[in-house]
């Protein structure tokens, strides 16, 4: 059982300050965590969560009360609206709170599958242990996150990019050859006609205004369609259906049941639970739909691979390994080489992903550009051609 310590002498006589002004996210004086009140309602970086955890582990395993180690790590966090959550944390400590319960005051923070391996850490008396796993849990999510992240960027910067000079060339071009056209009486062809159309449309009023509004009804049909049940099965199911970028959004749901699981399994977490804890941790209304069956048939007494061998969306090698594992008693163990096997498999994703996109955005922009170009050039050429 983890040590949780005594009221530290240090902390009785504190004296809080009025907090740092503030201006346009630049600070004026010292900061600290007692300047602040704790908000359950805060939010705070991964990274932030992989450092908490790290030390307090590291804390945990040098003999260090866990109370008095939360309040180091208070004084010592860069975020100190989360140092001011933490000290909250060790005070419940004292008054008797068991980690899990203090944790839990914090949801925004500390999700339900943190809250559930810590305590089940307690419960078992290896809460070191439970929070390193955490913290390289954390830390494999985050990894994954930023490759897909970066995966990303490179395409959408220059499909932005290629919009923006589209919109130049048919605001502040084309309308200029629109006028030397007139001048001239030349025919224009079909291609350059559509062009000065739509460069019509686009310097127009109604774009102006009719556009922006256009995004935001789009921005928010999708989002109030999301929020249903069946609109989070639509367009989860069709992400999973989008060539190369599909194959990795479900590689990297496979990473994070994987490793969640494995991690709830050796924390002594029962199976269950354990993947009703990898439901509320999976971003994806498919995969949840298949874990939620899997619960079904396991509390039948089915075993977990047969549970899942109905879905469409777990693989076949997910299914086979599970249950090779669970016919040798070495579940948790099966669980993470396959945690490590799918990791792989995301990275070779998007590897292949980033040389499928590079050429395939550089065609799409040329594209873009080159039949604006061109339709603009068309009529001057027909004009060299009756002139010759």
């Amino acid at each position: 059982m983890a040590e949780y310590g005594s009221v530290p002498k240090t902390t009785k006589n504190i004296v809080k300050k009025s907090p740092p002004l503030v201006v346009f996210g630049i600070t004026f004086g010292e900061s600290s965590y007692l300047d602040f009140e704790p908000d359950t309602k805060l939010k705070v970086k991964q990274d932030d969560l992989l450092v908490f955890f790290r030390q307090m582990s590291v804390m945990l395993r040098s003999g260090v009360p866990l109370s008095q180690g939360l309040e180091l790590l208070a004084e010592n966090m860069t975020n100190k609206k989360f140092g001011a959550c933490i000290f909250d944390i060790s005070k419940k400590l004292n008054s008797g709170e068991d980690l899990s319960s203090c944790l839990s005051s914090y949801p925004r923070i500390f999700a339900p599958i943190t809250v559930g391996l810590i305590e089940a850490g307690e419960t078992g008396g290896i809460l070191s242990k439970v929070l390193e796993r955490l913290a390289l849990l954390l830390e494999a999510q985050s990894k994954i996150k930023g490759q897909i992240t970066g995966a990303l960027i490179y395409p959408i910067a220059v499909l932005v990019l290629a919009v923006t000079i589209s919109l130049a060339l048919l605001i502040f071009i084309v309308p200029t050859f629109d006028e030397m056209f007139k001048e001239m009486g030349a025919e224009l062809p079909a291609l350059t006609g559509f062009m000065l159309t739509l460069s019509k449309i686009v310097t127009s009023v109604g774009f102006a205004i009719g556009g922006p509004i256009s995004i935001f009804i789009i921005l928010y049909f999708y989002n109030t369609t999301y929020k249903t049940q069946s609109g989070r099965e639509f367009f989860d199911g069709l992400f999973l259906k989008i060539p190369l970028f599909g194959d990795l959004l479900l590689k990297s749901e496979l990473v994070s049941i994987a490793d969640t699981l494995s991690t709830l399994i050796n924390a002594g977490v029962p199976l269950v639970e354990g993947i009703q804890r990898c439901i509320n941790a999976s971003n994806n209304e498919i995969i949840k739909i298949a874990l939620r069956k899997s619960i079904t048939l396991v509390t039948q007494g089915q075993e977990l691979s047969y549970s899942l061998i109905s879905s469409k969306v777990i693989p076949r090698l997910l299914v086979s390994m599970i249950k090779i594992g669970e016919e040798t008693g070495a579940l948790s163990f099966m669980l993470e080489n396959l945690s490590t096997f799918y990791k792989r498999e995301v990275e070779e994703a998007v590897t292949v992903l980033t040389k499928a996109m590079e050429p395939t955005v550089i065609f799409v922009v040329a594209a873009i550009v080159g039949t604006i170009v061109i339709s603009l050039y068309l009529p001057m050429f027909d004009l060299i051609n009756q002139m010759g």
